[in-house]
C-alpha cells in the first residue's frame, strides 16, 4: 500500500488514498490541483520546512509524546495551525489563507519562527485539552483517533482563538498582540474556500 499526503491548507488535513489507481485516476485533481499556482506550492513547502524543524529529536517546542509518535499526521496539523494564525487574526471562520501572501507577510515582519512556534503550541494545547475532556464509562482517549477527526481541527482553532484572546493580558503581550495584528492583517480576497472531496 502507498499513502499520498496532501499538504495543501485547502484540504485542512492529510488526504489518504490506498491504491495507485485511485490516487492517479480518481484523486489526482483532489491532491494536485492543476490551478494551484507554483508560488503557493513553494510557500507551502517553505512553511512545511519550518514546521519540520520543530519535529526533531530535540523537541524544541516540548510537544506531547503522543504527537511526536504521530509523525504521519501531526506535522500536517501543525501546518494547518499556521494557517489558522492568519484565519483567527482576520476573523475568518471559513476561509483558507493564500500561502504566498502569508509567507511574504511573515517574512516581511520577521515573525516566521514565532508563528510556527505559536502554531505548534496551539496544536499541543488542543491535544491536551481533548485528553482531559470527560469520557463515557469504559472509554479511553486515543490521540491516534482524535487527530483524524473534525474535533481535532475545531480544537486547534479553539486553542488559537484562546491564545489570541489571552495574549494582551500577558506580560509584554499588548505590544506583541498589536505587532501580530498588524503583521497578520490580510484582505478578504486573500482567503479562498476550502477544497472539499467530491
Amino acid at each position: 500500500m502507498r499513502k499520498a499526503l496532501s499538504i495543501s491548507w485547502h484540504s485542512q488535513r492529510p488526504n489518504i488514498a490506498y491504491s495507485e489507481t485511485k490516487l492517479f485516476d480518481k484523486y489526482f485533481e483532489q491532491l494536485f490541483k492543476r490551478d494551484y499556482k507554483p508560488e503557493n506550492v513553494h510557500a507551502l513547502s517553505s512553511w512545511m520546512r519550518e514546521v519540520w524543524k520543530r519535529w526533531s529529536k530535540e523537541n524544541p517546542l516540548g510537544l506531547n509524546e503522543s504527537l511526536l509518535a504521530m509523525r504521519a499526521y501531526a506535522p500536517f496539523h501543525h501546518l494547518y495551525a499556521v494557517s489558522l494564525c492568519f484565519c483567527v487574526a482576520n476573523k475568518m471562520a471559513e476561509g483558507v489563507p493564500n500561502p504566498v501572501v502569508t509567507l511574504e507577510k511573515a517574512q516581511a515582519s520577521g515573525i516566521v519562527d514565532q508563528l510556527v512556534d505559536m502554531a505548534g503550541t496551539c496544536l499541543n494545547t488542543a491535544l491536551e485539552a481533548a485528553a482531559n475532556e470527560p469520557l463515557p464509562a469504559n472509554r479511553v482517549f486515543s490521540p491516534q483517533n482524535w487527530i483524524k477527526t473534525k474535533n481535532c481541527l475545531a480544537g486547534i482553532r479553539a486553542a488559537m482563538q484562546q491564545y489570541f484572546a489571552m495574549l494582551p493580558s500577558l506580560p509584554g503581550g499588548k505590544d506583541l498582540s498589536q505587532k501580530l495584528k498588524t503583521a497578520l492583517t490580510m484582505d478578504a480576497g486573500d482567503f479562498e474556500s476550502r477544497w472539499a472531496a467530491d
